[in-house]
């Protein structure tokens, strides 16, 4: 089933009337089917963060529109938009974005809380994803005590906690050494494959990447290439390299 349907997105920054316009999207039109784990990768400066900005309704393009679960995204108002990033948006930031000052439980449910949920569909959602995720036994903790790897699994409760229809995640693995990143890959896959989660992850790590069904390369605000993992994730491994050498992204 189709989740998202993108439209010949276009952003323009700066002023109309001014010479100083910067074109960070160019009519970039695709579509993302429920369940998928989709990587984009390009160049810093490509447009993969503007992108991921207007997913996740953060900011609005200048022209073209996209669609989620049969609905117009882009003819929300502020007040819609709000809701529906609290309802059908996970976000997972490569620096956890927990706050210091509250308990893993008290970070996870906010979402939930916010949006007024009773507490026993709270308290269900909640102890069924920690259970899953391994962090049941630590959510009375504050982020300052537990690792990083579990401040990560906390977050992605987080994004998880309100069944949302996508998950963006931002260079998630960009701030953690190779053990914790592969640990962090491991669960994402596992959150796609187990919960049928619909995952869109920016990232300029290769390995990062090749966990990914699909990838869409992204060059001067365009799409540039796409590359489906098939069976030989050697093969896929290898081609994510061969592309990205062409875009110059600083391969990882």
């Amino acid at each position: 089933m189709q989740i998202l349907k993108v439209q010949n997105i276009s952003k323009v920054y700066g002023n109309k009337k001014g010479s100083k316009q910067y074109m960070a999207l160019k009519s970039i039109s695709f579509e993302v089917n429920e369940g998928e784990f989709i990587g984009v990768m390009g160049a810093s400066g490509s447009g993969k963060t503007t992108l991921l900005n207007i997913l996740g309704s953060i900011d609005k393009p200048t022209t073209g529109r996209f669609i989620m679960d049969g609905k117009d995204i882009t003819n929300l108002n502020k007040n819609e938009l709000a809701r529906h990033r609290v309802k059908n948006i996970g976000f997972i930031f490569q620096d956890y974005n927990l706050l210091e000052t509250m308990t893993l439980k008290e970070n996870i449910i906010l979402p939930l809380t916010l949006s007024g949920y009773k507490v026993d569909v709270i308290e269900d959602r909640l102890m069924s994803l920690t259970k899953d995720l391994g962090i049941i036994n630590i959510l009375n903790k504050y982020p300052y005590e537990v690792s990083g790897g579990e401040q990560q699994r906390a977050a992605a409760c987080r994004a998880l906690i309100t069944n949302p229809k996508l998950i963006l995640a931002d260079e998630p693995t960009g701030s953690l050494d190779s053990r914790s990143g592969r640990d962090l890959l491991e669960l994402l896959t596992f959150i796609n494959k187990s919960y049928r989660a619909t995952i869109l992850m920016v990232t300029h790590d290769v390995y990062a990447a090749s966990y990914c069904q699909k990838i869409l390369f992204i060059r001067d605000g365009e799409i540039y290439n796409e590359l489906y993992a098939g069976d030989d994730k050697k093969k896929f491994f290898d081609s994510i390299i061969d592309v990205m050498s062409v875009l110059g992204g600083g391969i990882k």
